[in-house]
């Protein structure tokens, strides 16, 4: 027991900011709950935030793994949002035509274009960045206007409809209670085989695994949570198709970040690059991966957008940069490299789309909305500077 305690105390000091980052959530929760009499955690409230939270959290799990190589994306919204309009146009305007009346087909054809439009620009940037040493700040800046010029070509000042039944299902669908369910114990077994495959590969290679005890009570709390959630939304709708994409995604990323070579390359660059020089690692390439990665989420994201909001439009993918960074400090993600995980990621969104929630509910002015958001965020990265040199 004693171990127990002097564990629990060395992981607190470690990860105090993903503590307070935790509970910072709480009390927006508590303190939106009071100010708006329960209707903030109402079912449909919060069914609404977590779908409100998808877009930025597919933004926010690519951002991680750029940020923590010491590099920055500012394209992402904005490649979200021409994504959207190409996948809207494709849907009004060329599927229609060649594929009538196939609705399953056009669908399929969509999502493709929309994941390879995302993956093929960030492979532009990719190599630019990686292989031609230009600033990833300058580059994809000049890729924000560049594709919001795409954007505008595209729509021609018009909005594209993109709301063809099936299609609106991938963000706007959602799981029959039971199947809810079923997926809320698929996810809860795969974290008791995640965390079981995890203790014997650290025993096999000679890694102290942490105290039992902590790792039941880490899975009981986590599947608690998950329990509540699909409660409450069984109350409403039951469990959101996005929200189930998102959970796969981050499941398969956080295997990719912790458990592949391009995951592990992008800790030790941002560590201390020379030193992964030094060790034998081609920055230059796994920069380059990091950021095709990147371009898979934007993919994701602007398939995802599209389909939520059934239109592609001229103001598409505005914004959504700038939430996604955010989210990704919030999370935990050190603005100097070296630190960041998944979990923080989709923390940092859900603690934007609260924010964001819950100033909408009071009536808040948007104007208001943007400079809390930006104290937030400038609080977060002092934070964020001050611990890790404290460290």
């Amino acid at each position: 027991m004693s171990e127990t305690i002097t564990y629990l105390k060395q992981q607190v000091r470690k990860n105090i900011q993903t503590y307070a980052i935790i509970l910072a959530m709480i009390v927006i929760w508590i303190l939106f709950s009071f100010l708006t009499e329960g209707r903030y955690i109402g079912a449909q409230n919060i069914s609404n935030l977590f779908r409100q939270m998808v877009i930025t959290s597919f933004l926010a799990i690519g951002m991680v793994l750029v940020m923590v190589t010491g590099n920055i994306d500012l394209s992402v919204g904005k490649l979200a949002g021409f994504v959207s309009v190409v996948v809207a146009q494709f849907q009004a305007n060329i599927w229609f035509h060649y594929i009538p009346n196939r609705e399953l087909l056009t669908t399929v054809f969509s999502v493709l274009i929309g994941i390879a439009v995302g993956t093929i620009f960030e492979v532009l940037q990719g190599y630019l960045i990686s292989y031609l040493h230009i600033p990833a700040f300058i580059v994809t800046l000049g890729g924000q206007w560049a594709l919001n010029g795409g954007i505008m070509i595209i729509t021609e000042g018009k909005t594209i409809p993109a709301n063809q039944p099936l299609f609106s299902v991938i963000a706007q669908g959602y799981l029959s209670p039971n199947i809810g369910w079923v997926f809320a114990g698929v996810v809860i077994l795969f974290m008791v085989f995640s965390t079981l495959q995890g203790r014997r590969n650290k025993i096999k290679y000679g890694f102290k695994p942490l105290p039992m005890l902590i790792e039941v009570l880490r899975l009981i709390a986590l599947a608690a949570l998950i329990v509540i959630y699909v409660a409450i939304v069984n109350n409403y709708n039951g469990v959101q198709i996005p929200v189930m994409l998102l959970a796969i995604t981050a499941v398969i990323m956080s295997y990719v970040s912790t458990n592949t070579p391009v995951g592990r390359y992008a800790y030790a660059i941002g560590g201390n690059r020379e030193a992964a020089r030094l060790s034998g690692v081609n920055i230059s390439k796994n920069v380059f991966n990091i950021f095709v990665l990147m371009g898979l989420m934007s993919g994701i994201s602007g398939v995802v957008l599209a389909s939520y909001v059934g239109y592609g439009t001229i103001a598409a993918g505005q914004g959504y940069e700038l939430d996604a960074i955010a989210s990704t400090v919030l999370g935990g993600t050190s603005t100097l490299g070296g630190i960041g995980t998944i979990f923080g990621a989709i923390i940092g969104s859900l603690i934007i789309a609260s924010l964001t929630s819950g100033l909408q509910m009071m009536n808040v002015p948007a104007a208001w909305q943007y400079v809390l958001k930006g104290i937030v965020l400038v609080v977060a990265v002092y934070a964020d500077v001050y611990l890790k040199k404290n460290r």
